[in-house]
């Protein structure tokens, strides 16, 4: 995965995170801690795309020397249509958050989900299989966690989105990989009465900053019993996640699946092991200004 910069003449290494919006993003704070903990010379930076834009912006790694960039919000899906190579788990998953430039040539990965997993096993859940977990929201990152979840052998997985036909071509998709349904909106009240419901997972940006006060789903159908979790970072603790904590949920907040997500990412940049606490500190403590 090398491409590292060792001599006195080389260039520091280019990165960088393209999304719309990207001024809430800690990606920068976090890789650039990251390069300064290994001694890489380099520099991570936010680059705002609009989805008009997106295939310019990708053409713009090779033209301008990056050695590879992250991929967030609207653009995960859009952005397999412009890289060369796609990763196995990435084509599946149907979805791209980081992109790898080896001379010119564009490979496309998913980090999302492994990420995710990594962190709601070591914080929450040790164990995922024969747990029924609600999912909601259809998008890119939710791609990304539904297949890392399958993987784990849950009893079932709900799949809850404004647009149905959305999330029920999600189910059919991967009904071979394990018990995988949807619903809309209106029906989850009477999903959370019928079905028993371990883990309830947002992957949409509702009730992210600076939009902190907004609800993904109603908070009156949380039991205590459920784990809640919720892949925004910023707040730490959603309106959603504060809610849950005061009935009793137990509660999962997305930093530690940003983390890991961004840690291999690095690690497919540039070689080499990331440097994971510092990378956490950093993020804490720009969350914390």
């Amino acid at each position: 995965m090398g491409n590292e910069r060792k001599g006195p003449g080389e260039l520091p290494m280019l990165l960088g995170v393209m999304g719309d919006p990207i001024s809430q993003t800690k990606s920068p704070a976090m890789h650039n801690a990251a390069l300064q903990a290994v001694g890489m010379a380099g520099t991570y930076v936010p680059l705002h795309v609009r989805k008009e834009r997106l295939e310019d912006a990708i053409r713009g790694i090779v033209a301008l020397g990056y050695r590879g960039v992250n991929v967030t919000v609207p653009h995960k899906v859009d952005v397999m249509s412009y890289v060369d190579v796609i990763d196995e788990a990435a084509k599946e998953i149907g979805a791209v958050n980081t992109i790898v430039n080896d001379g010119g040539i564009l490979t496309g990965y998913n980090t999302d989900g492994i990420g995710y997993i990594r962190s709601l096993k070591e914080e929450a859940v040790p164990d995922l299989s024969g747990k029924h977990v609600l999912v909601v929201g259809c998008g890119g990152a939710a791609r990304g966690i539904v297949y890392a979840l399958l993987q784990e052998k849950p009893a079932s997985v709900i799949i809850v989105n404004r647009t149905v036909q959305k999330a029920q071509e999600l189910a059919d998709e991967w009904a071979h990989l394990g018990t995988i349904r949807c619903c809309g909106m209106e029906e989850l009240a009477q999903v959370f009465q019928n079905q028993h419901i371990d883990i309830v997972i947002n992957t949409t940006s509702v009730g992210m900053y600076p939009k902190m006060d907004e609800l993904p789903i109603s908070a009156e159908l949380l039991l205590p019993h459920m784990v809640v979790s919720d892949l925004i970072y910023n707040p730490l603790k959603t309106e959603l996640l504060s809610r849950a904590e005061s009935i009793g949920c137990r509660i999962h907040n997305g930093l530690g699946m940003f983390v890991y997500q961004g840690a291999y990412a690095f690690e497919y940049w540039t070689g080499r092991p990331a440097p994971i606490e510092a990378m956490r500190t950093v993020v804490l403590n720009s969350l914390q200004v």
